[in-house]
């Protein structure tokens, strides 16, 4: 195992930086030269070597450094030919001289970056007091706690304590910490000093403690916001918390209150202090995980048509093995229920002694009471959701069965039971809303005035089929299936309200014939076939029409299905094996989290609205939506566990990390970091990763961590969350095992920040904005439909959609190159430029050079004097960033209002776009082309106002960032401080489409 100290403290980076390191010295034009820093031992100058410059001259005073930035960002870096294979996370540059010169380097790991670059900053901030700070530092307030906590368990005042109590002390404070490796520590130590016996003297503790309880990247990021010393007191932690949190309407009361709730010091809640302990306890904290607590409740729009969401579906629910041999069990459906499963099935035979009974017909699996099952789900139904429940019932029972399964679920479920006939005037299915509280029948029902008739047998006899395949002598009647049909009585056919089965034909006839409360359920083979054959049609199937996608009956070891691959499609209830575990049930599990995992999720509105173009399998961007970019950084590991069906002896493991992407096949995507050896207790793995995400609202992202040096199993632990989910900032992605429970203490810690991809065309591979001028600027297209009238509609929309473009895209090239004069990366917000840029605002006496006037709704930088050329340079930036800004805000309305009328007045063709297409010459193929045409038209014109809408709601946001960053730095001009924020003048709306007004007025 690793034996390295630990960096706890500015005092280790110091001495580390004094004995030196090899760090790669870029130049421009690719020249890249290794060389030896270290740090004069009087810490008045920075050092390298070798060197063809005279030894005074391969040296940078300390004095004289501006400022340490992290990452590639210097013109260097940007022009280097090979910076694409340098770790963003491995370089830093030093900003020195009056002429801001850089000093562009690369380590070998992020840790020795992060360890430059505190010490640097901390001598920048203190200067020649440095070894007074580090002297008064070593009795800090953290030594102090320690110190305190050690005389509390040495009451006879011994100066040291017994070994088991020492290591139940830590572990205590650190319950991820393995007994064996704190007393693994002491021992160590005690060796060192070739010490017999087992007590711990207090300083002994103290050390073992700064060893095994600090992490370094923590620490790093504590002195990032800490100006340099050893705690963050409350100013600091807002500023971390609004730049790098994204917390809205923090204040000094909400700072306090985290600082009383996780800081483990007396003396630092009573200053209003954080010290890196209460910092890890905060950022490993609930409050810090990546999952938005605002989804943790229902918080989408739950009054939509039913066929509207995603719902949580389950697949032979009575089974909790393999389909074909596997037991059935009540505890199936109570498992599925306490999951917010909204879609349980019910596959019921004729049973002895009159009594219906459930199972999988034609197979091996055992049977259990029909009766049982219904009242359990009366117990269950709304454990999890007050939302609907659909029961799938797959009836093969006799007419007098079927009699005694309609006297049952009367009994037992009562006025629970939805049997209100579906209204014929209506288009579109009632709201889970509307809906709360009942629970649906999904079967075969009668034709109106009949008592008794025969009618097709259920669309999944799965058994039938998975029997005739096996081939299996002891299974009866193994080659012949079932004849498909069968009676159906009155009774159990008037409890089907709006889930009638029915079978499926064809896309065009059923756009014609279907009624909206008929459900058809498709195959997984045939399912994917339509998926890949007729995407445009699936999709506009399921905008209407509720479908059921269930596994192939050949899965007779019930493994589960790709769900994506029919969400993507619009598929409502695509049914999965609860009881396998894996990938595609983490992906199920992790999707229905979203909306206080209640079971309905609200599709992406390119699927649900009536006239909208959207294929299943693009692979490019999705028109009218706005790609955007996430980047990954995978910080460290805590305490993974050894795989649970590994053969290898021993805890140690090599652990990675795979990010994987989940969504449309142009979303797909996956990247791994490189393997830590030999540490699963604190494993640093400090990469970046970037994926572009063309459609949001329908991808999930994966965190896989495995073993590199497994026997027989690799799976350590995983996570899944919607894109729609992701907390952006530091935050903690707390491990679940192969069965979905939480791995205790076993986490990564990440980073995640989500920014729109500028300007046309593939991001830059560096993550950096692609920044076109108007001559190479792509703009949206739009289609022809060889319909003149609706065509000379289209050709008005074309200008705005221009005027849109430019607006959105001058506004985000100027900030980009604002934030690249900061030194900062196109993920950085504004706040953090402000916060950046701020300190060489102030000249040697700590006066403004520049001052910023907040008393106008455009924050403007003012010149205090005479200031440097490079100050002068991020003046001018600034002031054509804030011009954009501007422009964007105040033409924003009126160019949205003509993208509206323009979709307004197409709109007003939609309903006899066939007949008008006929009478202009069109047929078959062109026709359909045509109105082809005019969805993506449409769809477009939505897109272009979203977008717009989206963008002056960023461009209002950075005005608010400017101006508390300006307020936070003291940087504001003197009484403009409390000048007030300008809110939006009103909201940019895109026009509302109702499910039965398709002209969107």
């Amino acid at each position: 195992m690793p034996t390295e100290k630990k960096i706890s403290s500015a005092s280790d980076c110091i001495n580390s930086m004094v004995e030196g390191s090899e760090l790669k010295k870029v130049r421009s034009n690719s020249r890249i030269y290794h060389r030896y820093f270290l740090l004069d031992a009087d810490m008045q100058s920075l050092r390298w070597e070798p060197s063809k410059k005279d030894s005074e001259k391969a040296k940078i005073d300390i004095k004289s450094i501006k400022e340490v930035r992290t990452g590639k960002n210097t013109d260097i870096f940007r022009s280097n030919g090979i910076s694409d294979q340098i770790s963003e996370d491995c370089a830093f540059s030093v900003i020195y001289g009056e002429n801001y010169e850089s000093l562009d380097l690369v380590a070998n790991s992020a840790d020795v970056a992060n360890i430059w670059v505190t010490g640097l900053r901390y001598l920048i901030s203190y200067g020649k007091h440095t070894l007074d700070m580090l002297e008064s530092s070593q009795d800090n307030m953290r030594t102090s706690w320690v110190s305190q906590m050690f005389s509390e368990i040495d009451v006879d005042n011994l100066g040291h304590i017994t070994l088991c109590n020492a290591v139940q002390c830590i572990r205590n404070l650190n319950p991820g910490l393995k007994t064996s490796k704190i007393e693994l520590k002491f021992k160590e130590l005690h060796k060192s000093k070739d010490k017999a016996g087992t007590e711990v003297t207090k300083e002994e503790f103290i050390e073992v403690f700064h060893e095994l309880c600090t992490r370094p990247e923590i620490y790093f990021l504590l002195v990032q916001f800490s100006s340099n010393k050893e705690f963050l007191d409350i100013k600091d932690l807002m500023m971390f918390l609004e730049a790098e949190q994204g917390v809205a309407h923090i204040n000094e009361e909400i700072s306090l209150e985290i600082i009383h709730k996780y800081e483990p010091s007396k003396e630092g809640q009573e200053k209003g202090w954080l010290s890196i302990d209460g910092f890890t306890n905060y950022l490993m904290s609930p409050d810090c995980y990546i999952f938005d607590p605002e989804h943790k409740k229902v918080c989408q729009d739950m009054k939509q048509p039913l066929s509207h969401y995603f719902i949580n579906s389950s697949h032979n629910t009575y089974l909790i093995e393999d389909q074909f041999r596997g037991p059935s069990d009540i505890t199936g459906y109570i498992r599925a229920l306490k999951m917010g499963c909204r879609s349980v099935e019910l596959d019921v035979w004729d049973g002895p002694d009159n009594e219906p009974v459930i199972y999988t017909g034609h197979t091996m699996t055992s049977q259990i009471v029909f009766r049982s099952v219904i009242d359990i789900i009366n117990k269950y139904a709304f454990f999890a959701s007050e939302y609907p429940l659909i029961l799938c019932l797959e009836n093969h029972c006799s007419i007098k069965q079927q009699k005694v399964m309609v006297q049952h679920m009367k009994k037992l479920l009562g006025d629970k039971l939805y049997t209100t006939s579906p209204n014929v005037e209506e288009s579109y299915l009632p709201s889970p809303d509307v809906l709360k509280g009942k629970i649906l029948i999904k079967a075969k029902k009668l034709s109106s005035n009949c008592s008794g008739v025969e009618g097709d047998v259920t669309d999944e006899d799965e058994g039938a089929e998975m029997s005739q395949r096996m081939g299996k002598e002891n299974v009866e009647q193994p080659n012949n299936v079932p004849v498909k049909r069968f009676q159906l009585c009155k009774e159990l056919s008037e409890l089907v309200s709006i889930c009638k089965s029915v079978q499926f034909k064809e896309f065009q006839v059923s756009f014609q014939v279907q009624k909206y409360w008929e459900v058809c359920s498709f195959n997984e083979v045939l399912a994917s076939k339509y998926a890949n054959e007729n995407p445009g049609d699936f999709v506009n199937y399921n905008k209407r029409f509720l479908a059921r996608v269930f596994p192939s009956p050949m899965r007779i070891d019930s493994s589960n299905m790709n769900p994506q691959d029919f969400w993507k499609c619009g598929c409502q209830i695509v049914a999965m094996n609860f009881q396998t575990p894996g990938l595609m049930m983490d992906l199920n599990i992790g999707w229905f989290r979203q909306n206080g995992n209640c079971g309905y999720v609200l599709r992406p509105a390119i699927m649900r609205e009536e006239v909208s173009f959207f294929s299943a399998n693009t692979k490019d961007s999705v028109p009218g939506v706005s790609p955007q970019l996430l980047h990954i950084k995978i910080i460290s590991g805590q305490n993974f566990p050894k795989p649970k069906g590994s053969g290898a002896k021993g805890d140690v493991v090599d652990p990675y990390v795979y990010v994987e992407i989940h969504g449309i096949p142009a979303d797909c995507a996956e990247q791994r970091t490189k393997t830590v050896h030999q540490n699963g207790d604190a494993p640093i793995f400090d990469e970046s990763f970037e994926f572009q995400i063309n459609l949001p609202e329908l991808a999930m992202v994966r965190f896989v961590v495995l073993d590199d040096d497994y026997i027989g199993d690799e799976f350590i632990g995983q996570y899944t969350i919607p894109f729609e989910c992701l907390q952006t900032g530091y935050r903690h992605v707390p491990l679940q095992s192969l069965t979905g429970e939480v791995l205790a203490h076993a986490s990564l810690f990440v980073h995640v920040a989500i920014t729109n991809r500028r300007g046309g065309g593939k991001p830059h591979k560096r993550g950096l904005s692609v920044r076109k001028g108007k001559k190479s600027r792509e703009y949206a297209s739009l289609r022809t439909l060889w319909i003149k009238t609706v065509d000379e509609v289209f050709k008005n929309a074309q200008p705005p959609i221009r005027d849109a473009t430019d607006l959105r895209e001058n506004m985000q090239n100027a900030v980009v190159s604002f934030k690249e004069l900061c030194g900062l990366s196109s993920v950085a917000n504004l706040m953090q430029c402000m916060l950046a840029v701020s300190p060489r605002f102030l000249g040697p006496d700590n006066t403004p050079l520049v001052v910023l006037n907040l008393s106008e709704q455009y924050p403007t930088m003012e010149l205090q004097g005479i200031v440097p050329e490079v100050l002068k340079k991020i003046v001018t930036t600034y002031d054509m960033m804030i011009q954009s800004l501007k422009a964007l805000i105040e033409n924003a309305d009126a160019v949205y209002e003509k993208i509206v009328h323009c979709q307004k007045a197409a709109m007003e063709f939609h309903e006899h776009l066939h007949s008008i297409g006929t009478k202009e010459g069109l047929k078959e193929r062109k026709l359909q082309k045509a109105v082809e045409s005019f969805t993506w038209n449409i769809t477009i014109l939505k897109g272009q106002a979203d977008l717009l809408k989206y963008a002056k709601n960023e461009t209002l946001e950075n005005l608010k960032q400017i101006h508390f960053a300006a307020v936070s730095c003291g940087l504001n001009k003197p009484g403009t401080e409390n000048a007030d924020v300008q809110k939006p003048r009103r909201s940019l709306e895109v026009i509302p489409e109702k499910a039965n007004d398709e002209t969107g007025e």
